[in-house]
């Protein structure tokens, strides 16, 4: 190769530019000498052999450098540092050589050889590491900082200064792919890595171009050189600030750090470097200590970046760099490539209902201990609801809640961390994704084979910011949820399933009831721990088949017979004191109220050991998978809450009509007449003192009156609001939900699982079971009317004895006992009756649909 020979420059002297022979052979065999392979080391000439030498005394462990002699042959190797130790001795001005004396030309040469293998990370001659940088305790994705010699021509060095951060992005970039690689961060590093190392094929072919016109082209300078790479040197800084937010994401100590080292004393670093406690190593373990300490303090999630948090880191440097041109296209080419992984586990889930996340990347999570075992043993909505959710922890129709298993944020108020966080382009699409993949994985457990739809095209190329992608997520979730929908209406039967509930514990057809309570009328007159469960279903069972009809016939043998371990309106009353306080009275109220509940509990102990088994009696509903989702033990709960309010006012109304037969009895209905006007009414014993019988009898008849009157106001009580359930709450809400069913309104899965849980809640609101005034009222007084039907053999009784007293003019007359006891029952329900006239307020301000339950209060007058 011909020797490099400055070309005079035009205008210039001569005198200045002239070289003695001995100085032109000196400078020219030094640079042919440098590029045969010949490395500068403190003024000395190191020769190849010596070089192989050496790497194979500091690699000597390492066999792979010793069978690769190419590897020691290379050009590049004999600039790169083999040890610490070697670096440190030729770091600073011992290495650096001085280029005062050197003329412009020959520095500019000098420092272009130098460039070359500085933008790829080698340290030069002239161009060395920065002496405050160190290899081994600087983070490699901060890339290493070079400093040119200050003995450089000044308008050469400005021009070289603005080259050396494209060798420090470079060297960040490779360490960030080198690093982000490994398999723990992810398919989608993965794919952001792959793009970053094709962009950085290009930077590598530019620099061998560069190196190839440096040794064959005389008009090769430095300017040149700044021309090309001032291009690439704008595309890897935007990488650069990329993969700065992506090392930062995690690292709550990255900003106190760098804040921390801009604002450095140097008297302060002084002073501690002479007690002892400067030095890179020991800032490195104080950083350690401080991102330990902030980790379990919650300022670190422990959680890589990766998945979805890249894509949003991704979308938002796109979102931020809108008004440049390039930066957008390059972010844009990155997002593409970067949500390839992403949108494939996407399609998979959403097509297949299989999730191939081995990372834990998607939006979507889930969670393998709930399986279908424990579905046949306990049917519940766990499976729908917490089988497969987003790791966000929001749900449809409700903001972000902070769930067990979601992640804390990076920072308070910021984005979750790896696959919790959802990128902006598919936050209104999470809940689509969620479902379509659920409906298929139900469809999957039925034994189903899931067919692909044929509308779908076979789009193996989507990305995240194609329309095609978004169109393909609304056609498999409307695909999934079509022949869901059909399973569940047709190959299921949910309507007539819903119908038979209706009947069985909404009571549309009650006469299976009225003979179940006819069969099993001793044994429901028994505690609830001493009636017979088998004895009851066998009495349930036989009062189904000679009454069951039509489709009720498919279904009967899903209905159970069970006790429930507490009463219906102390267990409303505890959930509605707990659950319904409003936020005005829950800080003094809440308090109160669990005091209140501890003594009720203790107080109510005995009762509950008493709780006849009629109070304690209820249905249960067993249906399979995937009926289990929409008949789950929620829904069921709900059921048997309305079966037991029903059945409580099927057996009061019951009771109370058995004391209208007892009062047709000769003691209700035999005429008394004063002691005056029967044949013996001029005769006197001595033995019977003179009574005012007339009085005595008229007293009588009154308080028969009064009995009868009280009876005849709590009969139509019970029956009003009986008729007011069925007929004015179940049936119409029942008509809504079935119309919407059989005409093909609800057109999602969980819209019909939303419908059904809303219609039972309006049914329980309008019975009058969710306000705890109007419970505590209305069960007063069922309790009153029920308990007053209970003292009807006391009754008769009484009436037995005064009317034979009268009779054989023996006995005490007195009927002050019978009207106090009387007289209780009236005033008991006299008292909550005019409670209940709250109904009229609920009516009026929150629920409508009790006003005519006021018409038919307001019909039953209260006796004088």
């Amino acid at each position: 190769m011909d020797p490099y020979t400055p070309r005079v420059r035009a205008g210039g002297k001569k005198k200045n530019l002239t070289l003695s022979a001995r100085e032109y052979h000196k400078v020219t065999d030094t640079i042919a000498s440098v590029r045969r392979n010949r490395h500068y080391v403190e003024g000395e000439l190191v020769e190849d052999v010596d070089i192989r030498v050496h790497a194979s005394r500091e690699r000597r462990d390492e066999p792979s450098f010793e069978a690769e002699r190419s590897f020691v042959r290379a050009p590049l190797n004999s600039r790169v540092v083999s040890s610490s130790g070697h670096r440190d001795k030729g770091k600073g001005k011992a290495r650096d050589t001085s280029l005062y004396d050197v003329p412009v030309e020959i520095q500019e040469a000098l420092v272009l050889e130098d460039l070359l293998y500085v933008l790829m990370g080698i340290e030069g001659s002239h161009i060395t590491f920065h002496p405050d940088y160190s290899p081994d305790d600087e983070d490699p994705l901060n890339g290493m900082r070079f400093l040119v010699s200050p003995s450089l021509d000044p308008s050469l060095r400005d021009l070289v200064e603005r080259i050396l951060p494209l060798a420090t992005y470079y060297t960040a970039i490779t360490a960030f792919i080198e690093s982000r690689s490994h398999l723990d961060f992810g398919l989608v590093n993965h794919a952001l890595c792959a793009s970053m190392r094709d962009m950085l094929k290009d930077y590598q072919t530019l620099l061998s171009q560069l190196e190839h016109a440096f040794n064959t082209s005389p008009q090769f300078t430095l300017q040149k050189l700044w021309f090309y790479v001032h291009p690439t040197l704008h595309t890897l800084s935007l990488l650069y600030l990329l993969i700065t937010d992506l090392a930062t994401a995690d690292d709550p100590t990255a900003e106190l750090s760098s804040s921390s080292s801009d604002v450095s004393d140097p008297e302060d670093d002084e002073r501690n470097e002479a007690l002892g406690l400067g030095g890179a190593k020991l800032k490195a373990v104080l950083s350690e200590i401080k991102t330990t300490s902030l980790g379990v303090n919650g300022g670190a999630s422990g959680i890589a970046v990766k998945g979805g948090e890249v894509l949003a880191i991704l979308h938002d440097r796109m979102q931020s760099m809108s008004g440049d041109p390039a930066a957008r296209e390059l972010y844009g080419v990155l997002l593409r490539d970067a949500g390839k992984p992403y949108v494939e586990m996407v399609q998979a889930w959403i097509r297949t209902g299989k999730l191939v996340d081995p990372y834990e990347e998607l939006l979507v999570k889930e969670s393998k201990f709930i399986n279908r075992g424990t579905l046949e043993m306990d049917y519940t909505d766990e499976y729908w609801e917490r089988r497969y959710t987003l790791r966000d922890g929001s749900t449809l129709g409700s903001s972000k809640q902070h769930q067990a298993g979601v992640p804390p944020p990076r920072s308070a108020g910021g984005r979750l961390p790896g696959g919790a966080c959802v990128p902006a382009v598919l936050e209104r699409w999470k809940h689509k994704i969620l479902l379509a993949g659920k409906y298929l994985n139900v469809i999957r457990e039925c034994g189903i084979e899931i067919r692909r739809d044929p509308s779908q095209e076979d789009d193996s190329d989507l990305s995240m910011d194609d329309e095609r992608f978004y169109k393909c997520i609304e056609d498999a979730y409307t695909h999934a949820n079509r022949t869901l929908l059909q399973l569940l209406l047709r190959d299921q039967q949910l309507i007539p399933r819903l119908r038979s509930l209706k009947r069985y514990f909404f009571l549309s057809q009650s006469s299976f009831l009225t003979h179940l309570l006819d069969l099993a009328h001793t044994e429901l007159r028994k505690s609830a721990k001493s009636a017979s469960l088998v004895k009851l279903q066998s009495l349930l069972d036989l009062a189904l088949n000679t009454d069951a009809q039509g489709e009720d016939v498919m279904f009967r043998e899903d209905v159970k017979v069970t006790m429930a371990g507490s009463g219906l309106y102390e267990w409303l009353l505890t959930v509605v004191n707990v659950s319904g306080l409003e936020d005005g009275d829950a800080a003094e109220g809440h308090g109160h109220a669990h005091e209140s509940q501890k003594k009720e509990r203790e107080k109510d102990k005995d009762d509950k050991k008493q709780m006849l088994a009629i109070d304690a009696l209820t249905l249960d509903y067993h249906v399979k998978f995937p009926l289990s989702l929409v008949i789950s033990r929620k829904t069921i709960l709900r059921y048997q809450l309305i079966f037991r309010f029903l059945l409580h006012l099927k057996h009061v109304e019951q009771s109370l009509s058995s004391m209208w037969i007892e009062h047709k009895t000769a003691p209700w209905r035999r005429p008394t007449r004063p002691r005056g006007t029967g044949p013996d009414a001029g005769r006197q014993t001595p033995q019977t003192p003179q009574l005012p019988q007339k009085d005595w009898h008229s007293e009588f008849e009154n308080w028969r009156k009064r009995v009868f009157l009280l009876r005849a106001r709590m009969l139509a009580f019970v029956q009003q609001i009986l008729a007011f359930t069925t007929f004015e709450v179940l049936e119409p809400n029942w008509r809504k939900l079935e119309g919407k069913l059989e005409a093909g309104k609800v057109e999602t899965v969980d819209q019909l699982l939303r419908d059904h849980v809303d219609f039972l809640d309006t049914c329980l609101k309008e019975c009058m079971l969710t306000s705890s005034k109007l419970l505590r009222a209305y069960s007063r007084l069922i309790v009153t009317c029920s308990t007053f039907a209970l003292y009807t053999a006391s009754f008769t009784k009484s009436a037995n004895n005064a009317i034979a007293a009268a009779d054989t003019l023996d006995g005490d007359h007195s009927m002050a006992k019978r009207w106090d006891i009387l007289g209780k029952f009236e005033t008991n329900f006299n008292h909550w009756y005019v409670h209940l006239d709250c109904v009229q307020f609920y009516a009026s301000s929150e629920n409508v649909s009790l006003l005519p339950l006021v018409v038919r209060l307001n019909s039953i007058k209260s006796a004088p």
